[in-house]
């Protein structure tokens, strides 16, 4: 069972999410005791290849409270690890024109902090509003059966 730590909303309304990958990531001791308080901001975030490696930017993890003076700088480029093949396939996609490498969930599998990462191509401004009104309907439906329900009963 997997534990999730924080998502991405704002990449989920911005983006239309094509593939997903999951990736671990490379964190110092009092990062990963901020992880598991919860102290982890996906908002604004994004991951590029650099030569045969992925990088996460943006991602900030507030700093352990109860760490040492040398805790780590909170916005810091962190790395993440995945195979070459996985790493080869990503390349291969983002490199069409609109797409981009974007964190969606960190979580923890096991005792490990893993992230999320999905392709993603943006949205325009009225694919934005189309999925406003989808998700309105829907709640509308919802609300319709639900009180449709109670009163049958």
């Amino acid at each position: 069972m997997d534990k999730v730590v924080a998502t991405n909303k704002k990449a989920y309304h911005d983006y239309f999410v094509e593939d997903t990958y999951e990736a671990g990531i490379v964190l110092v001791g009092s990062e990963v005791k901020s992880v598991r308080k919860g102290a982890v901001n996906l908002k604004d975030s994004y991951a590029i290849i650099k030569g045969n490696e992925v990088f996460l930017l943006g991602v900030h993890i507030s700093p352990y409270e109860k760490g040492s003076c040398f805790n780590e700088d909170p916005l810091r480029t962190r790395k993440l690890l995945l195979n070459r093949q996985e790493i080869n396939k990503i390349r291969g996609k983002i490199e069409i024109k609109g797409y981009t490498l974007v964190p969606l969930k960190m979580y923890f599998k096991q005792s490990l902090v893993k992230v999320e990462l999905g392709i993603c191509k943006g949205k325009e401004l009225h694919d934005k509003r189309q999925a406003i009104k989808t998700r309105e309907e829907n709640r509308n439906i919802q609300r319709i059966k639900k009180e449709y329900n109670s009163k049958s009963v």
